[in-house]
């Protein structure tokens, strides 16, 4: 009897090996063959999956997001469900930090379709910076939780991500060390956050 193909793990596979490619020399030049020689496959198979160079841009866009998401997500839920919105928040903005060559290897990836959505529109409608808006929804409300009238926690929090992410472009260049970058990030949140934030958290945002 054949054996089956998952045609999904299959496409997430060919996906890896573009992150691969992409976390090495970016997406400039990259081509179907590289990604083909990367994933073990021929170019022929990479082309029944992705019959252009854009269809599978756009798969790995979605893709990557997805895995960034899970990532941040995964990191988060490790703190507990008791721990404090502090914790949760502090979570959150050291887990979009690239601490470890994978995640560097992502945030990379991840900063090259960025700067492609910004001039393609079609890369752009497929939400490739999605992932800022469910971690936006969760500093809104652990922020809530422990910030009084005037703060706004809605600003706080873009505010937060947009310190994380200038962060961890300054550790992707070299600039600054991760130990740096989460002392930065905890120097900030401790000027932000009273020590009531360091209650256990009730609620926790959904849809991840």
């Amino acid at each position: 009897m054949p054996k089956r193909v998952d045609h999904q793990q299959r496409r997430r596979e060919i996906a890896e090996a573009l992150l691969r490619v992409v976390g090495v020399q970016g997406l400039h030049g990259m081509s179907l063959r590289e990604v083909a020689a990367e994933a073990g496959v021929s170019l022929r198979l990479v082309q029944y999956y992705f019959p252009s160079k854009e269809q599978l841009l756009l798969f790995t866009a979605s893709y990557l997001t997805r895995r960034l998401t899970d990532e941040v997500t995964t990191r988060v839920e490790a703190v507990g469900p008791a721990a404090s919105p502090r914790t949760v928040i502090e979570a959150t903005l050291v887990a979009m930090l690239p601490t470890d060559p994978d995640t560097k290897r992502f945030h990379l990836a991840h900063a090259a379709f960025a700067v492609l959505a910004m001039t393609d529109s079609t890369i752009a409608a497929q939400a490739v910076l999605a992932g800022p808006d469910a971690r936006e929804e969760l500093l809104t409300e652990q922020l809530r939780m422990v910030l009084r009238p005037p703060a706004d926690a809605r600003a706080e929090a873009v505010a937060l991500l947009a310190m994380s992410d200038g962060l961890a472009t300054s550790v992707l260049g070299g600039a600054r060390s991760v130990d740096e970058a989460v002392g930065a990030l905890r120097h900030h949140l401790d000027r932000l956050l009273p020590a009531a934030s360091r209650t256990p958290a009730i609620a926790r945002a959904s849809g991840w």
